[in-house]
């Protein structure tokens, strides 16, 4: 049993410094924090980054680095006496394909140079303007009420860009109203979906503007503290986020801001998974109700927000609820969306939220070969046809087609892909990802996989048969949102592209 006054929140952290999980770093652990041994054990092995000491090359096997020859990548620094980790979707799909150094420095092997949308100040994140470090339009929230900040947040029309698209103004109010008050701004940085890369952008260019984003989203809501979660594989980015915290720090009251590390797993995306690591312990998804809102960061009230959802409050701020909504095509603001595999220039481009397919791609430097397929949000979307090209890439428009938005992060397939394999490399990725706790998810990702290799390597004819069935079971049974979508990229792919899924002759 943990003992009272146990620092639980510190043993991930311990871990990573004793350089991974082993008996002496579990038994300096333990010492350090009061924790079980078991318990440290349990925690760390859950986590890719600290789970097996010792430093590796790690080379991402995401959709987009798959594309452009991870498989042989890996191979090659095998064979040249390198020890080779495979890992999920490394968030560098525009510099595909992507690994990571034993230093945790990342490598490239290609010539694309990342892009993003030229600098202009209409833009409410205008990733290539000039970094504004200022805070004015923190000084000037904390001027307005909180109910005015509030009432311009619903004007904008802003919903969270991290997937869930759910109304911004809605969760504020909601903390603001608990009778607890000690609250919590907790930011999600753990960009992990594969295709995804445009926090990492947000990051890297555009610091300060998260920052005062989630400055004034604490000071609205009422809370003191202010959490920034951000992945481990992104070490160039956690240097820059570092320095920004630093350069802020005598411009922002008493509001303070820590820096937290994810240490390796997907899941940690799930908003109550996040908590559960911020908290020292397994990135589990909780069960909901409660939310965040409600009980989330220590049992307290919490706003939990993407970095792109953050970033965007400045300019609402500075120009206007109506301004910014104003600013969409289809839907409120303005979507960076993240654009890989089969086009020119793959980057992070700004635009209109609701333009299509074409649009995106033409301000990534156009088509690669035929387009055949596209996901237009990350590997939880899944793959619609290019017939599909018109479509406008919004919340709405997408669900109509069985589809979402999600991350917004789009990968671009010609007609050189084998859709099967395609969406083979996706469902190894759920399987990899799933964290375990339901059974719905920890046997149907593994199923499904299975019966696809079986469809694959082995010709059989009707090993596909109750892959829909499980899918569905997944989709009804699972406790968060990765079960319910871990069948899509099957799923979809078999409905658009049957002819792929025809057992070839040996």
């Amino acid at each position: 049993m943990e003992k009272r006054g146990a620092q639980r929140e510190r043993i991930i952290e311990l871990l990573e410094h004793e350089g991974g999980v082993s008996e002496e770093a579990v038994r300096a652990v333990h010492k350090a924090t009061g924790v079980p041994e078991a318990d440290i054990w349990g925690t760390g092995l859950f986590y890719s980054l600290i789970a097996k000491p010792g430093k590796r090359l790690r080379v991402c096997d995401g959709l987009t680095c798959q594309m452009f020859g991870a498989d042989e990548l890996a191979k090659q620094l095998a064979e040249s006496g390198k020890e080779v980790e495979r890992v999920s979707c490394l968030g560098q799909c525009d510099r595909a394909p992507a690994t990571l150094a034993e230093d945790m420095q990342l490598v490239t092997y290609e010539k694309n140079k990342r892009d993003v949308t030229p600098a202009n100040d209409l833009l409410p994140m205008n990733l290539a303007g000039p970094m504004d470090r200022s805070y004015r339009m923190l000084q000037k929230s904390i001027a307005m009420s909180p109910d005015k900040i509030f009432e311009e947040l619903e004007k904008s029309g802003l919903q969270g860009r991290g997937g869930a698209g759910f109304p911004a103004h809605f969760k504020w109010r909601s903390v603001a109203n608990q009778p607890e008050t000690v609250r919590y701004v907790v930011c999600n940085a753990d960009e992990s979906e594969p295709g995804t890369f445009k926090d990492r952008e947000v990051i890297l260019r555009q610091p300060h503007k998260l920052l005062e984003g989630l400055c004034i989203a604490a000071t609205a809501v009422g809370a003191k503290d202010i959490f920034i979660y951000i992945r481990g594989e992104f070490t160039n980015e956690i240097k820059v986020l570092r320095a920004a915290v630093a350069e802020s720090a005598n411009l922002i009251g008493d509001l303070t801001i820590t820096i937290a590390t994810g240490h390796g797993a997907y899941i940690c995306g799930e908003e109550t998974a996040l908590l559960e690591s911020l908290e020292g312990r397994r990135g589990m998804p909780r069960l909901k109700p409660p939310y965040p809102t409600e009980k989330g960061f220590r049992n307290k009230p919490t706003l939990m927000h993407n970095v792109e959802t953050a970033a965007c409050v400045p300019a609402i701020i500075e120009r206007g609820g109506e301004w910014f909504k104003a600013q969409g095509k289809t839907e409120a603001g303005t979507k960076l969306y993240c654009v890989s595999g089969h086009v020119n220039r793959p980057g992070v481009y700004e635009l209109p939220l609701g333009v299509t397919l074409d649009e995106v791609v033409e301000a990534s430097g156009g088509y690669v070969g035929t387009p055949m397929a596209f996901s237009p949000g990350g590997a939880s979307s899944g793959f619609l046809p290019i017939k599909f090209r018109d479509l406008p890439l919004d919340y709405k428009s997408l669900q109509g087609v069985g589809s979402m938005l999600g991350s917004s992060g789009v990968v671009v397939l010609n007609d050189t892909i084998d859709m099967a394999q395609a969406a083979r490399w996706q469902q190894i990725f759920f399987e990899r990802e799933s964290c375990g706790q339901c059974a719905p998810c920890r046997l149907g990702t593994r199923y499904i996989r299975r019966q696809l290799d079986s469809m694959m390597n082995d010709r059989d004819p009707t090993a596909l048969e109750f892959v829909d069935d499980v899918g569905w079971e997944m989709e009804e049974g699972s406790i968060c949102g990765l079960g319910m979508i871990a069948h899509k990229p099957l799923e979809s792919a078999r409905r658009y592209f049957p002819e792929a899924f025809i057992p070839k002759q040996k």
